[in-house]
């Protein structure tokens, strides 16, 4: 039901393009702040671009992920009860370096993704770009977690792994996993953290992103280029005619 309702509503939207863009550009009286459907989609793209790579800078500086709450990685939630164990029993050290080198990995791949994004905004079509536009506050999050999340995993992964292996996460996971296994009547834990890291570490990417677009979206001085101006004041008024 909610989705026909936004299906319903987005196709209203697209109808009230043609006379939005006509009442646009009469309310414009120099003709070069007029917008055309190229710089509506030019503007979709800088505001991409602009997200990405704010959120992709932040993300792969030291403490980007360790000093963010919002996407800081925690231990698995399957290992947390061995992590409490753990440090009841004294190891609060090994469990802390466990953490940190997660953190220290993801880092170290952020700094990889901003192609993939790239690749991905130069593929985007006129309609992704007005459904981008005029869709939900987290319509391009969406459309990146459509578009490039396989290549993300597969990107990531190997990432993932060497920067573990660099920082000595594997090992310090290994022996939470070794020591906790080693209680008695516990259900054992899979040494072999790298797939979570790695997911774990494309998630904080998108929150990120959630993050940047909505403050482009809401605030008028995040918009950093003519066309992102251009682009989302049409998309403003045109939600404002429903």
């Amino acid at each position: 039901m909610i989705l026909n309702l936004q299906i319903r509503r987005m196709k209203k939207l697209l109808m009230l393009i043609p006379s939005l863009f006509i009442v646009f550009i009469c309310q414009n009286a120099n003709a070069q702040s007029q917008p055309s459907i190229l710089d509506m989609t030019g503007g979709i793209k800088d505001a991409l671009l602009q997200g990405t790579n704010k959120s992709t800078s932040a993300l792969s500086a030291v403490n980007g992920f360790l000093g963010n709450a919002a996407v800081k990685i925690l231990f698995p939630p399957e290992a947390q009860k061995a992590e409490k164990t753990l440090r009841s029993l004294g190891m609060g050290k090994l469990c802390d370096q466990v953490i940190v080198s997660l953190n220290r990995a993801a880092e170290d791949a952020a700094g990889q993704a901003e192609p993939i994004f790239i690749d991905a905004i130069k593929h985007m079509s006129v309609d992704d770009a007005t459904n981008i536009l005029l869709g939900p506050p987290d319509a391009a999050t969406q459309y990146f977690k459509r578009t490039t999340s396989a290549e993300l995993f597969a990107k990531f992964k190997p990432v993932i792994q060497g920067s573990l292996n660099k920082v000595n996460a594997t090992k310090y996971y290994g022996n939470v996993a070794g020591e906790y296994n080693k209680l008695p009547f516990v259900k054992h834990l899979n040494p072999d953290i790298a797939d979570y890291a790695t997911q774990k570490a494309i998630d904080g990417i998108f929150i990120e992103i959630a993050a940047e677009e909505l403050n482009i979206r809401k605030n008028l001085s995040a918009r950093s280029t003519p066309m992102m101006r251009k682009a989302f004041s049409f998309a403003e008024m045109a939600k404002k005619a429903l």
